[in-house]
């Protein structure tokens, strides 16, 4: 017999071996106990305003972007097309890799044009309102260890891959 709430399951992370708790109705993910009070949430598609996300991402900026400078300060002078056939590139590299997220973190630092590639890609822990909308909505509606497919904001182009 569980000791778990109706809908929650426990998992383990694929990336750092650690259980957490997932609910199959809300979708929601946190590391703590879900019968626990105050415990702070992982994030998930449908959580609340307190939700908290970690994720690594791949920008890829184009003429169209909304400042379309690499973190260098160098002008990008690719079209939308061009950003899209090399992030989907990167993304084709992603799929074949052995360790998702070493690998993830290596190309972020490689070949992202967003200051965030230096430190593998990773942004830290955000929760809702904290980034562009299409950024936001794709990194809350991926579970641990998941990339998402293309994102499109005013930046540029994305690849997402949560961590927490």
């Amino acid at each position: 017999m569980s000791d778990l709430p109706p809908g929650w399951v426990k998992h383990t992370s694929s990336r750092t071996g650690k259980e957490y708790y997932y609910n199959s109705v809300t979708k929601e993910s946190r590391w703590e106990h879900p019968g626990l009070t105050g415990g702070k949430t992982s994030g998930g598609r449908n959580g609340g305003n307190g939700d908290q996300v970690q994720v690594l991402h791949i920008l890829v900026k184009h003429t169209g972007s909304r400042n379309p400078k690499n973190y260098k300060g160098e002008t990008i002078t690719r079209s939308k097309d061009e950003a899209r056939k090399r992030l989907d590139e990167i993304i084709n590299e992603l799929h074949n890799a052995s360790d998702l997220e070493s690998t993830f973190r290596h190309i972020a630092k490689d070949k992202s044009d967003c200051s965030s590639g230096q430190r593998g890609g990773d942004l830290g822990m955000f929760g809702r309102g904290a980034m562009q909308k299409a950024f936001e909505e794709a990194s809350f509606a991926l579970n641990v260890d998941e990339m998402s497919k293309v994102v499109d904001s005013d930046s540029g182009l994305h690849v997402i891959l949560r961590i927490a």
